[in-house]
């Protein structure tokens, strides 16, 4: 609690440099705590008055791109008082000091006749000689504003001292209120350049057929334009149906191959007796039925750009194939024997742990380092909400303009589709537009017609929490960094076929891996 020193005799010097090393202390410890001015400037004309006697102070600053001042700052005025301090260029003694920059001490209002009494009235001003002290706050060669106050004449504390600390206080002020404005313009220029990036990488989204602004999704696009020119390996990584697909041809439009083939390959739709013929092609005679060569998707995507997706469910024989192919630039065909040059730039793409693969045998770790090089994470749906409304309605028109419909979803059920979790991310959300065109009996969906077609959040819940709990256990299996077809045993194959009845398909889900490397291992074992 601070204590305002009387105006009696016998107060010292010494108590009164007290009250000055009190208030810059307090003072420029705000200065370290706040970037803004404010919290600043009120603590010091509160101050300047408990501890010093310098009363009514206030900071008059210019009016922006106006030849008026104004009162931006006061301690023991009230709002009426601050807003009748108003000045015009030269008005008064604040309005002269703003002009000239230069201190102007009255040493008794009453006899002054340029001293305006507009902020506060005369009368209850205290009576007896009352002074006025008007600083220039200066922000380079120009007064940007005056810090000012009244002062009761009968006090011991000399005037110069008064004056000394107020030039301090005036000094801290300018440069306070440089550094505000230097802030303020470095934010705006970032503003403005965050802006231009934002249409620009929105613009380019367009350009690209993705839809959306989301901090998360220009990001990722931004990832992706910066690393288009390069011919290095891309790994797209992100929950099943956040648009991989599209973002591996946005790559390729952006990229020097962009006049070339674009082939795209679901590793997952690939019977694995035809993975090798369908990736790398074969000779004539090279299996029944091979009446003539035929080249392979590597071959037909040469000079440009080939996208596998899932590759997390590549055999483990095609992937030393594939790493060969990646390392070396050449490939042979199924039954042949001649290198063949291919140049292509691959963009792999996967829901699945790749690591857990390496752990448990199933995915070469070789292989994941080469084409983890540049990894890029596709944010899933729930996490770029703001994209919600604008898909649905670019969803609903294509499905409005495809079907010969005219269904259009009021705001209110827009404002439901974005609170709705979306699992399945945009690949749902379609679906579901698609699912409302077609059955919607009015042609305006309010947000408690379209309730029916979501499903219930709490479904794909319990159907998680009824597969764990029916589910026997999966033995304890050890981890190693890189494993082959015998990272699972004949007895743990066959225990976990036994659990599931013979279904192969669940025995796969039980030990963590595809049906298609249940089914590679079950034969390696039989074989």
């Amino acid at each position: 609690m601070y204590t305002k020193p009387g105006e009696v005799e016998g107060e010292t010097s010494s108590n009164w440099r007290e009250s000055e090393m009190l208030l810059l202390q307090q003072v420029m410890a705000l200065v370290g705590k706040n970037l803004s001015p404010v919290p600043v400037l009120r603590e010091m004309l509160h101050l300047m008055s408990e501890l010093l006697g310098l009363n009514r102070g206030r900071v008059v600053l210019r009016d922006e791109g106006a030849k008026t001042s104004r009162i931006k700052h006061a301690y023991g005025l009230t709002p009426q008082e601050v807003e009748c301090g108003c000045y015009d260029e030269g008005e008064g003694i604040t309005g002269q000091v703003l002009r000239n920059g230069h201190l102007i001490i009255v040493q008794d209002i009453d006899a002054e006749p340029g001293f305006l009494g507009r902020a506060v009235e005369r009368s209850k001003l205290p009576p007896g000689p009352v002074s006025f002290i008007a600083l220039p706050i200066m922000g380079g060669q120009f007064a940007i504003g005056v810090l000012a106050c009244h002062r009761i004449r009968t006090r011991t504390r000399a005037l110069a001292d008064d004056v000394t600390l107020l030039r301090i206080l005036a000094t801290l002020i300018g440069q306070l209120l440089q550094l505000e404005a230097n802030l303020m313009e470095k934010t705006h220029a970032l503003e403005q350049r965050n802006a231009i990036l934002a249409q620009a990488l929105a613009s380019g989204s367009a350009r690209y057929g993705i839809i959306g602004t989301s901090p998360r999704l220009l990001r990722a696009i931004s990832e992706l334009e910066r690393v288009s020119d390069s011919s290095a390996s891309v790994l797209l990584l992100g929950e099943s149906g956040t648009g991989k697909e599209l973002f591996a041809r946005a790559l390729h439009l952006a990229s020097p191959r962009r006049d070339k083939a674009f082939i795209k390959i679901n590793c997952a739709a690939i019977p694995e007796t035809l993975f090798e013929s369908e990736l790398f092609g074969y000779e004539r005679g090279a299996f029944t039925g091979a009446a003539t060569a035929r080249a392979g998707w590597f071959e037909r995507a040469d000079a440009g750009t080939i996208f596998l997706d899932e590759i997390g469910e590549m055999p483990l024989t095609l992937q030393t194939k594939l790493l060969r192919t990646l390392q070396e630039g050449t490939l042979t065909r199924l039954g042949g024997i001649q290198e063949i040059r291919v140049d292509v730039r691959l963009v792999a793409a996967t829901h699945r742990d790749l690591l857990s693969g390496v752990a448990d045998g199933t995915f070469r770790q070789d292989l994941y380092y080469r084409l983890n090089v540049i990894p890029i994470n596709l944010p899933s749906l729930a996490e770029r909400r703001e994209d919600i409304r604008e898909l649905a309605l670019h969803f609903i028109s294509h499905a409005n303009q495809v079907n010969q419909r005219n269904v259009n979803l009021t705001a209110a059920a827009l404002a439901r589709l974005q609170d709705y979790s979306w699992p399945g991310n945009i690949r749902e959300l379609a679906n579901l537009i698609e699912r409302i065109v077609l059955l919607a009996e009015q042609p305006l969906q309010e947000a408690a017609d379209i309730e029916r077609y979501l499903p219930r959040e709490s479904d794909a819940m319990e159907k998680e929490q009824f597969a764990a709990s029916s589910m026997p256990a999966a033995p304890h299996l050890p981890l190693r960094p890189y494993g082959s077809v015998d990272s699972h045993s004949a007895d743990v194959l066959h225990n976990a076929l036994k659990q599931c009845g013979g279904n192969k398909s669940r025995a796969a889900q039980l030990l963590g891996m595809t049906a298609r490397q249940f089914n590679y291992r079950w034969k390696k074992l039989a074989s």
